[in-house]
């Protein structure tokens, strides 16, 4: 028996504000592509289930564009007849009950069995359960539904359990209403052929858990997620249990560091750097290290970006040097001037007490340019 395991994919995400030539959000349209090349791949590998644990979209009311282009791409599925039982993640579920969610749409489709009513579900087949834990908003309904599917195991069947949350607290995403397993009632997936995870961002095993596995997403929704590692499991459920990550294709994303304070040239660094990687299409996220007030105010970002200029997008972060700034990384877009103002004098000044003099001027001047345009 086969299973293509895949999850969030939050369908209607963007970024950048960059419009491609049929005039959606480029990476709205990135999210687009990965999803297909994955209905792509369940349609020629024919599995007998598909599964995906969450996150369908990236919000609960979607455009309807995201809803148009989802029900298209999930009725290739119904047309096949390949069954998809897919559960509620945080993203798509409202945080009311008073809301209608967007995953009862996919009802309409024969063969899409989708579980979002935040209670335990158990999906039936002749030969396997699936026990459907969506993402639930109330923290004692969802120990409830842990409880439920504890007594619903059948051991006559193959056992599948979805879930849409952190197993363990390094698997958080730091999000609101994330649910975290709890430890003590792990046992339970001993009672599993597998354990389907969705939530967090990264293919991979949980711990001590030889089946239990998160899909990954399939697009990255953060410049801090630079992995290339997006796609889906196929799951064979046999004598032994086999999983293998099978990676689609996305556009390059590159995290480059640059030493200035080693660095002679740091265009010519960035040049040799863009020389040596594929960078057509990238997201690139460029972090200048060890700077003084006076390099940075030096360098402009337009001047960054002309060393990538077939590159997608561009973001700069600015590390400076301890003693200026804590060697703090923000953008220098968001950088407040009165800090840069404060590491300027901090390397210009001879002594303690001159620095201190003249930065107690500033904060003054700051805070009248403050109060003034507050009272604008």
């Amino acid at each position: 028996m086969t299973i293509i395991h895949f999850s969030d994919t939050h369908l209607g995400f963007n970024d950048l504000e960059i419009v491609n030539e049929s005039g959606i959000n480029q990476r709205e349209a990135d999210f687009y592509n990965a999803f297909t090349q994955v209905i792509d791949a369940i349609l020629e590998t024919k599995p007998d289930y598909v599964i995906h644990t969450g996150d369908l979209f990236h919000r609960p009311h979607p455009s309807n564009r995201a809803i148009s282009f989802c029900l298209t791409q999930l009725k290739r599925l119904s047309v096949a007849q390949i069954p998809l039982i897919i559960i509620a993640g945080n993203h798509s579920t409202p945080r009311t009950r008073s809301a209608s969610p967007i995953l009862a749409a996919l009802r309409t489709l024969d063969h899409i069995y989708p579980v979002f009513e935040e209670r335990y579900e158990k999906v039936i087949f002749d030969n396997i359960n699936f026990h459907c834990i969506p993402h639930i908003n109330d923290e004692i309904s969802n120990l409830a539904a842990i409880e439920q599917c504890e007594a619903s195991v059948d051991e006559d069947k193959h056992n599948i359990m979805m879930l849409h949350c952190s197993v363990g607290a390094q698997f958080m995403m730091e999000e609101y209403g994330e649910r975290v397993y709890p430890r003590e009632k792990e046992p339970l997936f001993e009672q599993m052929d597998y354990v389907a995870l969705g939530h967090w961002h990264g293919f991979g095993s949980v711990g001590k858990h030889c089946n239990v596995y998160y899909a990954g997403s399939t697009e990255r929704t953060s410049s801090g997620d630079a992995r290339n590692d997006k796609g889906y499991a196929l799951i064979t459920l046999g004598e032994t249990l086999d999983i293998a990550f099978h990676p689609i294709t996305l556009r390059p994303s590159h995290r480059l560091h640059v030493d200035a304070q080693t660095s002679e040239d740091i265009y010519d660094e960035l040049r040799l750097i863009a020389s040596s990687l594929e960078t057509e299409g990238a997201l690139l996220t460029i972090t200048i290290e060890n700077l003084s007030a006076t390099q940075s105010i030096d360098i402009a970002n337009r001047d960054i970006e002309a060393c990538f200029p077939t590159a997608l997008n561009v973001q700069i972060q600015r590390k400076f040097r301890r003693t200026e700034s804590s060697a703090a990384t923000e953008s220098v877009n968001a950088a407040s001037l009165q800090e840069y103002f404060g590491a300027f004098l901090e390397e210009q000044t001879s002594t303690t007490e001159e620095f201190t003099r003249l930065s107690s001027k500033v904060a003054t001047l700051f805070a009248r340019y403050d109060e003034v345009n507050n009272d604008a």
